[in-house]
């Protein structure tokens, strides 16, 4: 990354969280206002938001707003720092239907009001308080993800061309989430309905979508824009997906903030496991029966786990996948309907975004 690019996009990142930062606190005293008993709502939303968090989807926002020729404003930070909210939602919730313990290292927010309710020796069943307690804070971070954009001061002109957009974002989503708790359920896993769960859940809402919604604020975006935006963000919101799926299954739990294999404990049905069954014998699916969805399996079923993963060639083919899907996005950016500026920051993001390690 060239040191401009880098302080530019560093430069972006800090104005959101001072952004982020103030909303937050003219939040809190409004809840805290209404009474003091929502002291560990503000809080806990405040942690989730604040205490860590790469800012990749205003990023890309800004990405797109330089790639349509335009500039950051104050009004327009504050407009794509609303995508963090929307994060902290699917975050949340998603958290919650996986069941994850840890988020960032940290307790996830059901399993944070499920301690607090154990902790102060309250009334009732502990971890209904916990899953109540997410649900709503989810809800509430969508909804702040709105009144953060709808009162940034952006003007109307520009506030009705992104509106479109991300009420699409939203509900493809949500659309994604579903599909993949409904995957869950299936029989037989799909590469095809894995990709497709890829692309909803995960990589329209963190790439292409936030490109788009920068490309409108700062202009009337052309639809040859917008494709050409949409040519790099599919690809490599697929490869971004894939990577966390990667992650998911190998990452180091000091660093993912995630038990190590957690994928595996919930049993979720990703790429790499469709590559992975597609690949395997008889015997092997009756051994990965023993241990894959398991919440309780050990170290050593882990273990097992992750070495049919990669004795089937599904690790070694995911890798190659998200190459050639990073690769396409790049050639994408050679369009010359995007402007320079925006060009070196998609390069530089599409590596942030592939080859991370959190």
């Amino acid at each position: 990354m060239s040191s401009a690019t880098k302080s530019e996009l560093q430069e972006t990142r800090d104005s959101v969280e001072i952004e982020l930062t103030q909303f937050m606190r003219d939040q809190s005293a409004y809840l805290l206002s209404i009474s003091p008993e929502l002291q560990p709502v503000s809080s806990a939303l405040s942690s989730f938001l604040l205490d860590s968090g790469k800012r990749l989807r205003p990023l890309f926002a800004y990405a797109g707003i330089k790639s349509a020729g335009g500039s950051l404003t104050p009004a327009t930070t504050k407009a794509i720092s609303c995508l963090e909210l929307l994060q902290a939602c699917a975050l949340i919730h998603d958290d919650l239907m996986d069941g994850s313990d840890t988020r960032r290292g940290k307790p996830s927010i059901h399993r944070h009001f499920e301690s607090i309710h154990v902790q102060d020796e309250l009334e009732g069943f502990a971890p209904a308080y916990g899953l109540a307690s997410a649900v709503l804070l989810g809800d509430l971070a969508l909804v702040w993800s709105n009144q953060l954009l709808n009162t940034s001061g952006i003007s109307s002109d520009e506030l009705r061309r992104v509106m479109p957009i991300f009420d699409e974002m939203r509900v493809e989503l949500m659309a994604g989430q579903f599909l993949d708790i409904h995957e869950q359920t299936q029989k037989y896993t799909d590469l095809d309905r894995s990709m497709k769960i890829a692309r909803y859940k995960s990589g329209k809402y963190t790439i292409e979508r936030p490109l788009h919604m920068g490309a409108v604020l700062a202009t009337e975006a052309s639809p040859e824009l917008l494709t050409a935006l949409s040519n790099y963000g599919l690809p490599l919101g697929e490869a971004f997906q894939f990577r966390d799926d990667l992650l998911g299954v190998f990452g180091d739990p000091s660093i993912t903030g995630k038990p190590a294999g957690d994928d595996l404990r919930e049993g979720k049905r990703t790429a790499l496991i469709a590559m992975t069954d597609a690949k395997c014998t008889d015997a092997m699916k009756a051994e990965s029966r023993k241990y894959f969805g398991k919440n309780d399996i050990d170290e050593k079923g882990v273990a097992i786990l992750q070495e049919m993963i990669v004795s089937t060639g599904a690790k070694a083919a995911l890798e190659t996948m998200i190459d050639e899907l990073t690769s396409k996005a790049l050639k994408a950016i050679e369009n010359p309907v995007i402007d320079n500026a925006g060009r070196d920051l998609l390069n530089e993001l599409a590596l942030i975004a592939t080859k991370r390690s959190m």
